[in-house]
């Protein structure tokens, strides 16, 4: 969507506001935050055909043709989806923090919330986000084209009387644990998927302690050039330290 001129002048005015009180970076860059082990894992190519970019539930949001991108554009390519895991601790599975699309080599120097352009920005705090929804424990990023091309294959097996989970994902998601097990649960975690008929690859994703909202973030570089986008799973520090103050004060709008 086009934001009018009123909602511009808004996000101007809260641009500050729309960062991470963490330090994203340091997910990808350092081997343990709060004293949980880390470890980056590459789980393949995202396709970005036309720079417009929706982070969904692939089975209850993406669906939804109406559902609009992200109103900044991240370059067009095909890149490398990075995962920040943190490792199994305590009895506890492996998790997924964060999961990033570098569009260039160069390092983000700051980060700041990725919009649809009709956000309420008027009473934005520090340390509030708008974010995405989950209701089915998963998250993909995907393209507007590749999304369409998504939504064309569920008419085809909506027609055949098929479920895209049951009939389709679900075999992919237990052939891909067996071939890459590390950090994934039984019946599969995360999955490369080649969109039927296209040469499209959408990443789908567990989606940190399941379902619930979560933010995404433009990295941007020293040039004000977007550099980055990650999807902020899980926010390490005040997860795992049990600061309950801090909590508070990060939490979705």
């Amino acid at each position: 969507m086009v934001p009018d001129s009123l909602w511009m002048k808004q996000w101007e005015e809260s641009r500050k506001k729309l960062a991470p009180l963490s330090d994203l970076n340091a997910y990808f860059e350092q081997p343990e935050v709060e004293g949980r082990q880390l470890e980056v894992m590459d789980i393949g190519p995202c396709s970005i055909p036309s720079g417009e970019i929706l982070v969904r539930d692939p089975f209850v949001f993406l669906v939804n043709r109406r559902e609009e991108p992200y109103f900044l554009k991240a370059p067009v390519g095909t890149y490398r989806t990075q995962v920040c895991v943190i490792k199994p601790e305590n009895g506890d599975c492996a998790r997924y923090a964060a999961v990033r699309l570098c569009f260039s080599e160069k390092r983000a120097v700051r980060f700041e919330e990725a919009l649809i352009g009709n956000e309420e920005l008027e009473d934005l705090e520090e340390g509030q986000y708008f974010g995405f929804g989950v209701d089915a424990g998963l998250a993909a990023i995907c393209d507007k084209v590749v999304r369409d091309a998504y939504c064309d294959f569920l008419k085809t097996l909506k027609k055949e009387g098929k479920d895209i989970y049951i009939d389709c994902l679900d075999k992919l998601f237990k052939e891909n644990r067996k071939e890459n097990p590390k950090f994934q649960r039984k019946g599969g975690d995360w999955l490369c998927w080649n969109v039927p008929n296209t040469e499209y690859y959408m990443p789908i994703f567990a989606s940190g302690f399941g379902d619930g909202a979560y933010p995404v973030y433009w990295g941007y570089d020293e040039e004000g050039e977007i550099c980055q986008l990650i999807v902020h799973l899980i926010d390490i520090h005040y997860a795992y330290n049990g600061d309950e103050e801090e909590d508070d004060e990060n939490e979705e709008i």
